[in-house]
């Protein structure tokens, strides 16, 4: 049995990739008969300090300032330094969490490794930064045991960012799955009149692209309807753009609970088309879920959307395309329906199960400088091949 700490700057109830992800992984570790605690953050001090889910012991932090994206938390280098460890894995770099947690395992000798979840922001300045936070927090990614990107645009990312050798770092992309829903027919303009726009509502999402593009095709289609499924401060501008494009009776805007996952099977597989016209994204858990379910995706051509066009799991288009264009593109990918039933996708089964890969080569190397780099390429090369 491995005892695993992992941390991450949010945690259910919250909704997004990463929760998911360290959900997922955390759930099926615990079935495999091993220990794994959550420390993440409490922005708003409104959820328990400590409590468990399927076994997952989740201990919150209070961080500063108060719900804020980029906080920091001072408990967290007593957490990592007092607990009884066998591992660390630092999911998601974008907070002050991720370098406290790095500094206080490599002071105690606790081996760690690193998965980036990396992401878009609104923020044209907080963009602009990216790399050179990449920059600073490169002597603490470079301890780790291993580096593991989401998807090979991702590794290729940090690795040129933080200078540190392509080798040190492998791919294992996000699962997705879903409640099996049966009966799912390929579906049309016509006869499923659903398009949902996935994704926090933040404007680098893209939900507004998605708005002005069902504008023009809801003057030829009067029965179709727009869900735009997410939570997120970018709400308020998105239900002005409705009302000033007079759809309000034919666009919804609201989440659903991370945890209700059959009523998210539910809407993506009612879906005639799931689109996703983001500035950013590393490997979506949102598009694998849709995938998985079998609905038909549009995406951006922009970042990690490029390998899943390539391996024909998506149709993208370019970021800057009109709203006809991308109207257009819309109804394509509803006539063309969704990917073939034989297409093999990752799921978190296979994802946990490397994960488990790396924890275990890590531990068998006693000596820290032999967990790191080539010493732990062997069996995990294959990895890269996603």
């Amino acid at each position: 049995m491995m005892r695993i700490l992992m941390l991450s700057a949010r945690y259910l109830p919250f909704a997004g990739g990463t929760e998911t992800h360290v959900s997922e992984v955390a759930t099926r570790l615990v079935h495999k008969g091993h220990a794994v605690t959550v420390l993440t953050g409490n922005p708003d001090g409104l959820l328990p300090a400590a409590e468990s889910r399927d076994g997952v012991q989740i201990v919150r932090l209070k961080t500063f300032p108060r719900g804020r994206d980029w906080c920091f938390a001072p408990g967290v280098f007593r957490a990592v330094a007092e607990g009884d460890w066998d591992l660390m894995h630092v999911q998601g770099y974008h907070t002050f969490l991720a370098p406290l947690a790095m500094a206080a395992a490599s002071r105690n000798g606790l081996p760690f490794v690193v998965t980036f979840h990396s992401g878009g922001h609104s923020s044209r300045f907080r963009s602009s930064i990216r790399r050179f936070q990449h920059r600073m927090l490169a002597p603490l990614a470079a301890r780790a045991a291993q580096l593991i990107g989401v998807s090979r645009f991702e590794a290729d990312l940090f690795s040129h960012n933080m200078a540190i050798a392509r080798d040190r770092f492998i791919v294992i992309p996000n699962g997705a799955r879903l409640p099996e829903k049966s009966g799912r027919r390929p579906a049309s303009p016509h006869d499923r009149p659903l398009i949902v726009s996935l994704g926090r509502l933040e404007r680098y999402k893209g939900h507004h692209r998605a708005l002005a593009a069902f504008n023009v095709l809801a003057t030829k289609f009067p029965d179709m309807r727009l869900r735009i499924l997410g939570e997120g401060p970018y709400e308020a501008k998105l239900r002005q753009q409705v009302a000033e494009l007079g759809l309000g009776n034919r666009v919804e805007i609201g989440a659903i609970p991370p945890t209700d996952r059959s009523a998210m099977a539910d809407l993506l597989s009612s879906a005639a088309l799931v689109v996703l016209l983001s500035d950013y994204e590393a490997h979506p858990v949102a598009v694998m879920e849709a995938l998985s379910v079998k609905a038909p995706v549009l995406t951006t051509d922009t970042s990690g959307f490029r390998e899943l066009a390539e391996e024909g799991l998506v149709r993208s288009i370019p970021l800057n395309a009109s709203p006809d264009f991308t109207a257009r593109e819309m109804l394509a990918a509803m006539e063309a329906g969704p990917i073939s039933v034989e297409t093999s996708l990752p799921d978190w089964d296979d994802c946990t199960d490397r994960l488990l890969m790396v924890y275990r080569r890590v531990l068998s190397h006693p000596q820290p400088e032999l967990r790191t780099g080539p010493a732990l390429l062997g069996d995990l090369k294959h990895d890269d091949r996603c």
